[in-house]
Order: C-alpha cells, then structure tokens, then sequence
C-alpha cells in the first residue's frame, strides 16, 4: 500500500514594486534606498539612476520584489523617514496594478483604435476607464471594447461645464492619467493646471514651423524631407509641455500629400504609444521642463 507523501504548501510569487523618486542630488542616496530595501526584506531586480548637473537633482527607478507580509501599504509608512531625509518626491506602487486612463478624442480616431488595441491585446498596462469625445463618432467602435463611452460636447459658452464634467469622470473613476488621442480642444490653464504631469498629448512635429489647418499640405508644398510627431505633457503653454517622446520617418519626393497624411498618422500612434506605456510603467520623471525616462 502507498502512503501519499503530504502536499506541499504552494510557493507563492513575490509581489513586484516600482520605486520612483527625485530630490536633490548628494552623496548617500542610493546606499540609503538600497539599505533600506535589504532591511525590509525586499530584493531589487532592476535600479537606474541619473544625477543632473544642470539642475542638481537626482533621479532613480527601482523595480523590487517582496515576499509577504510586506504590502505597499507598509512599504510607503517605513519608507516615508528616508524620502524626508533626503527631501524626496517619491511613490511606490505595485508592478502588477494597472493604471487606470481615459482617452479623449474628437474626429481623427487612428490613435484611439492604436492604444485600444494595444491594450485589448497586453501591449499597454493600463486599464481604459471611458472614452470622452466631443463627436460622437467613435462610439460604436468603443463600445466593440466594452469601454464607456461619453459624449461630453463642447461650445465657447459650455467649456466650464464640459470640463466640470470630465474632471468629475477624472475623479469618480480614479483615473490616473488623461491622454488626448487627437482630442481637437484646448484644454483650460485651470483644468491643466489641476491635472499637472497627468496629460499627454500627441501633435505633429511640424510646430510650430506648420500651424493651423492641413499641416501635412503644408510640408507637402514646402517638400520636407522628414515627417514626426511629438508626445508630450500638457501645460498651460499650448504645445509647449516636456516632451516625452518623437518619432519621425522620412519622406520621398514623390510622397502626395494624402500619404503624408497617412504615414503622419501611422508617426503619431507610435509616438503616443510608446509615452502612455512609459508613464504606465511609472518609467517618466519630470525635470522641470525636461523629463527623464528609464526605459
């Protein structure tokens, strides 16, 4: 007769951290995060860091992981006396947590299918809360994704309103960050300055060499020989935020305009991509107008 051997108990996977921080730069700082986090139990599985000699600040990312009963709950109230030490702007948040979002957009909706897409498919962490747009164009193709959609329309004498009623969306789902997916309004300096480092636009590169309407027929005439796109955090200065990331592809002479247009298109969904997965994967910190990235 065989006698079963008893179970055994099922290892568990340790939960994984981000760690991000800024302060100003000095001797000690990695020695006291890294101490800090062998103290706690924790073992880091990737770090990076930079010290700014222009600003004299001094950046890090820590990826860690940590076995119970260590939670993030725990981990913010002990870490809380190094990042005073230090004069720290840090946070610490699980890898495994999505960050929640909202996508705004208007009547171009080639970046809204591009990052509903990727997240569809877990090429983006982030969890899609609504779609906000001032048209009602792209609905039936959200509601495809069994996302929200709200129609949240916007006149000169209704602004305050529409964005009264974005914010409260903001706030009411936890949303963690706003990306405007060729969301064709300018967004008020107070709502900009409410959301500060929380929204991401995507525009061309020709700013401001090719403002106003139809810049991809103005490089046309003007026979550029390089098209891009611009990611950045929006700011009270129209398209004036630190910027993220670009892309750029080169163009032939023999390039119409409506190809331009379309590998324009094609320019500005990689960009914003690439900025929405990073802010994410919490990868960006800002450096006044600058950011820096750990990707």
């Amino acid at each position: 007769m065989t006698v079963p051997h008893p179970a055994e108990p099922a290892e568990t996977t340790p939960e994984q951290y981000v760690l991000t921080l800024s302060c100003p730069d000095k001797q000690g700082i990695v020695h006291a995060v890294s101490s800090y986090l062998f103290m706690t139990g924790c073992n880091i599985e990737d770090s990076q860091q930079f010290g700014d000699h222009d600003t004299g600040l001094f950046f890090m990312r820590v990826h860690f992981s940590a076995d119970s009963p260590v939670t993030v709950e725990k981990l913010r109230a002990s870490f809380a006396a190094v990042g005073d030490s230090f004069r720290m702007d840090w946070q610490i948040h699980r890898s495994s947590e999505r960050m929640r979002i909202v996508l705004l957009v208007s009547r171009f909706g080639h970046c809204l299918n591009d990052l509903l897409f990727r997240s569809r498919i877990g090429a983006l962490p982030v969890e899609i809360a609504a779609v906000v747009s001032n048209h009602t164009d792209f609905a039936e193709l959200v509601a495809s994704y069994d996302i929200p959609f709200r129609h949240i329309p916007v006149t000169k004498e209704t602004k305050t309103e529409a964005e009264a009623e974005l914010l409260e969306l903001v706030e009411a789902e936890n949303v963690e960050l706003v990306v405007l997916a060729r969301y064709m309004q300018v967004l008020s300096d107070d709502l900009c300055k409410r959301l500060s480092g929380r929204i991401i636009n995507i525009h061309h590169s020709f700013l401001p060499s090719f403002k106003g309407a139809k810049p991809y027929h103005q490089a046309h005439a003007r026979g550029v020989k390089l098209i891009g796109a611009t990611a950045h955090y929006v700011t009270a200065d129209l398209d004036e935020g630190p910027i993220i990331e670009q892309e750029v592809e080169r163009v032939r002479h023999d390039v119409t305009p409506d190809q331009l247009v379309a590998l324009g298109r094609d320019v500005e969904c990689r960009a914003l991509a690439r900025a929405v997965k990073w802010h994410a994967e919490r990868r960006i910190l800002l450096n006044g107008h600058r950011t820096v990235i750990f990707a």
